[in-house]
């Protein structure tokens, strides 16, 4: 079966994730063609889309690019998260132990990727854990939508060279859960703007001088594991 404009953009999103594709990498629509065995067309449709959602840029007569997001548009991106997570926190009740077990499940395969030093799958999964626990917690409208912020925080990570470990990611994950598991709302929602507010600043104050070419793409867009699908 032929291969659908949203696949393409889920797929360069999920190689956003798993921090395979970096900012200011090209993104040839040829290149893209070939690859996936679609016309240029329904490509160009596809970086149209992932242009309106902000991962994307066209430089005039270069072509489209992986966007570099600045200190600012970050920020942002950050507050809506801070806003839309302790939200979700804020309006669940006690978890039942099918969902409990499904966050344990996840953070579980967090810390088999870390032990295994498999970079792509960590990094996935990592940001993966926000979208897991909004679809456990009910809130499957709002996926999408963290879905992109986590990526867009992803893509500052990568450019701004972030110093917040892996492991303590998975630790502050594993909190959220534990509170949750408790029924202590309160505390998720803290531990949860805490963690957040610990990966922002990580960040470095500026990018590094050089952004990287497009030899990479075929490898960042074919070669990432089967993860988890949410929605």
């Amino acid at each position: 079966m032929s291969i659908s404009q949203v696949q393409i953009a889920q797929q360069v999103v999920e190689s956003i994730l798993a921090q395979k594709l970096a900012p200011g990498e090209r993104l040839g629509e040829q290149e893209l063609a070939e690859l996936f065995g679609v016309s240029r067309t329904l490509v160009r449709e596809a970086l149209m889309q992932l242009q309106a959602r902000g991962f994307v840029e066209v430089r005039t007569r270069k072509g489209w690019y992986v966007v570099e997001p600045s200190v600012e548009e970050a920020r942002d991106a950050f507050s809506a998260r801070r806003i839309i997570e302790s939200g979700i926190l804020r309006e669940a009740g006690r978890p039942l132990q099918s969902v409990l077990r499904k966050l344990r499940d996840h953070i579980a395969q967090e810390e088999q990727a870390i032990e295994q030093a498999d970079a792509a799958t960590r990094a996935f999964l990592l940001a993966d854990f926000h979208v897991c626990l909004a679809e456990c917690l009910g809130q499957r409208l709002l996926c999408d939508v963290l879905r992109d912020l986590t990526a867009r925080t992803t893509l500052a990570a990568s450019l701004y060279q972030s110093k917040h470990d892996a492991g303590q990611s998975c630790a502050e994950h594993a909190g959220i859960v534990a509170a949750l598991e408790n029924g202590d709302l309160d505390l998720a929602r803290e531990r949860m703007l805490t963690h957040i507010g610990s990966v922002e600043d990580a960040l470095g104050s500026s990018a590094p001088d050089a952004a990287p070419g497009n030899e990479r793409l075929r490898a960042a867009l074919t070669q990432l594991a089967p993860l988890r699908k949410a929605g």
